[in-house]
């Protein structure tokens, strides 16, 4: 069964999709079997990653025939259907084999009100049971269609239902991060609100009526697998500047100090040594980095990451592109950092 990891943080602008992106391009490159999921209703990642700017580009895939995105693929169960949940027929990624994706879709936002009342009463109507589980299930199917090793899962910036249900079904979430004080004030949220979404798993879990509906609330305990932090200036050394440091060392305190604890308290955590196997200090980032600056135009004008740009995309001659190429090949060795510690850290968790 394919490993689910969700990129969550209700605080906006920090850089999720594009981490997605990248970072699923990098495991797939490693050989790993890769399934992007575009749950936030603003389609940046289908966006992104299908080279898309205008609506009417995104309506092709709408109006075709199928189950060809997010919200036809959790049709059935929201708008009660006589036909089962079938699996995506997903996008294909161009210049990446390993890599397949589930596109967004506005529309998802209108299950939000209804999954929040099924999530809300617990399973108790029996004409909403099926909900809670759909979605976990729909990514199953999915997975499995395309022998997929890894979801890779983009969300909103909101404290929903569907973003709790994503989280609370994943078997691993990242928490991507800017250096700034909004971060730290949305860590101390995240510590409050994850346990409290956890309990209500734990409580979805434990009903009958969940666990014997056509799409099974699942047994499943996220765990926290790290931080991503990024959009910082450097200076000529490579190294943030003294003012992105300072919300840096803070940021990483707060999760040190507040978020690592009260998940802990409620299991959602791996052990200190799976973090000793990666040679990384717990409560570190999991993956740092500058901000991408004009390669990220470049990224989305190619679609392809920020470190897969080849010298004719780059339209750079001269000192100019060798100072590019010397960014790029920082980032190819920081994303391939962290797809081989996601790697140990699941392996890790998957054998213990």
């Amino acid at each position: 069964m394919a490993v689910q990891i969700s990129l969550f943080n209700h605080k906006g602008g920090v850089s999720k999709t594009t981490t997605a992106f990248n970072l699923g391009w990098m495991l797939a490159s490693k050989g790993k079997k890769v399934l992007l999921a575009d749950c936030d209703p603003q389609c940046n990642l289908t966006g992104m990653v299908l080279g898309f700017k205008a609506s009417e580009e995104f309506a092709a895939i709408y109006e075709s025939d199928g189950v060809k995105n997010i919200r036809d693929g959790l049709a059935p169960a929201f708008e009660s259907r006589p036909s089962p949940i079938d699996p995506i027929d997903c996008e294909p990624i161009a210049g990446q084999p390993n890599m397949q994706l589930i596109p967004g879709h506005i529309g998802l936002a209108e299950y939000e009100v209804t999954l929040g009342i099924a999530q809300e009463l617990s399973g108790s109507l029996v004409t909403l049971q099926n909900l809670p589980g759909s979605l976990h299930h729909l990514f199953n199917l999915t997975a499995q269609k395309y022998e997929s090793d890894y979801v890779i899962v983009d969300m909103s910036p909101s404290l929903g239902p569907i973003n709790q249900n994503l989280l609370m079904t994943s078997d691993f979430f990242l928490v991507p991060m800017a250096p700034d004080y909004f971060s730290v004030m949305a860590t101390d949220s995240l510590a409050s609100v994850l346990p409290k979404w956890k309990a209500w798993a734990k409580q979805a879990q434990s009903l009958s009526v969940l666990q014997k509906a056509t799409y099974p609330f699942p047994q499943v305990n996220p765990k926290f697998l790290g931080t991503v932090i990024q959009k910082y200036r450097i200076r000529d050394t490579d190294t943030p500047s003294a003012a992105f440091q300072k919300w840096i060392d803070e940021v990483e305190q707060a999760v040190l100090s507040k978020l690592i604890p009260s998940l802990k308290e409620c299991d959602m955590t791996l052990p200190e040594a799976a973090y000793a196997g990666i040679d990384l200090a717990v409560g570190k980032p999991l993956l740092q980095m500058s901000d991408f600056n004009g390669l990220i135009a470049l990224s989305q004008k190619h679609k392809v990451p920020v470190f897969a740009l080849s010298d004719e995309q780059l339209e750079q001659t001269g000192i100019v592109l060798e100072r590019t190429k010397r960014s790029m090949n920082s980032f190819n060795e920081l994303f391939s950092a962290a797809a081989d510690r996601i790697i140990a850290l699941t392996e890790y968790a998957a054998s213990h």
